[in-house]
């Protein structure tokens, strides 16, 4: 499930997304901000399955629901972990 841009105009929760070591959110979020691209490893919430995004572009917003951040092969920095209402 992929949530629309315009729910983000009231943001639930945010987490910052450390780099350098893996990261469990704590729930599910719904998209990921990226301040500094770059390859950014993702445990998926619907499927379990860790997936690699490559060259992913600073500023990018990605609508993905997500658990965890991998610090293996993450390569991307300054993010940010958005959950909408």
């Amino acid at each position: 499930v992929v949530c629309d841009p315009e729910d983000y105009d009231q943001v639930a929760d945010m987490i910052a997304v450390n780099g350098g070591s893996d990261q469990a959110l704590g729930s599910t979020y719904q998209s990921i901000y990226v301040g500094v691209g770059g390859d950014i490893v993702v445990t998926l919430a619907t499927s379990g399955s860790d997936f690699t995004f490559k060259n992913v572009a600073s500023g990018q917003l990605l609508p993905i629901q997500v658990t965890h951040v991998k610090a293996n092969n993450t390569t991307a920095t300054n993010m940010i972990a958005l959950k909408a209402w």
